[in-house]
């Protein structure tokens, strides 16, 4: 086991080192244009991407007044997307989703796993067919993603109370709008493709070394 973890960490290094090395470089006069073709990449729900190289991501999500990253507002995690409404949820109509529990960075391959930092509500996270780094929120029969973007958590109607519906959402006899129609700054939930993968190891690395 001691062996398995080893090389696992080795792994990582070895594809991290020339990666951290490659942002280290990156010259003054490119910050602009890498800053716009990261954000380009990055989803942050129902926040703002902004560039920044002193973020072990080199990017935070800033979210819209009334929605957080996590369901307890951690603000360490500024990586995460703003998927999370500050509205009354009663789950006196349904069975209560599973509690969302308390998670670090992992020292090992999970860090890879996207469905590992995703918070589905009442639905499992799965891999996206399109971007095997982008996860996707599958809803259980009866609830639905939340603005109908496959990112954010699935939840019944019935759990959505009104004050729910200024922030976008749909509520139960409400003709409230899901969103602006616009979903380029609501599609998936990570970076896509190799740029994840990147960000996750430079992370993981940064951990693994401060141990």
């Amino acid at each position: 086991m001691a062996f398995s973890n080893s090389m696992a960490v080795l792994s990582v290094l070895l594809v991290a080192v020339p990666v951290a090395a490659f942002v280290l470089d990156w010259p003054d006069n490119l910050a602009p244009m890498i800053a716009a073709e990261i954000c380009k990449q990055v989803e942050c729900g129902r926040g703002a991407c902004k560039f920044d190289m002193n973020e072990p991501l080199t990017f935070t999500c800033e979210c819209e007044p009334n929605w957080k990253r996590t369901f307890d507002g951690d603000d360490d995690l500024k990586f995460l997307p703003c998927v999370i409404p500050n509205c009354t949820l009663d789950y006196n109509c349904q069975p209560a989703p599973p509690s969302v529990p308390k998670k670090e960075v992992p020292h090992n391959l999970s860090a890879f796993d996207p469905c590992y930092w995703s918070y589905c509500g009442e639905g499992n996270c799965v891999r996206n067919s399109t971007y095997n780094y982008a996860p996707i929120c599958e809803c259980k029969s009866g609830s639905s993603n939340l603005l109908n973007v496959t990112a954010f958590p699935c939840y019944n109607e019935c759990t959505l109370q009104p004050d729910c519906a200024s922030l976008g959402i749909k509520v139960a006899n409400s003709n409230s709008r899901t969103g602006s129609g616009n979903d380029s700054s609501q599609a998936t939930s990570f970076l896509p493709g190799k740029f994840l993968l990147m960000a996750i190891v430079t992370v993981s690395v940064g951990m693994i070394l401060r141990k």
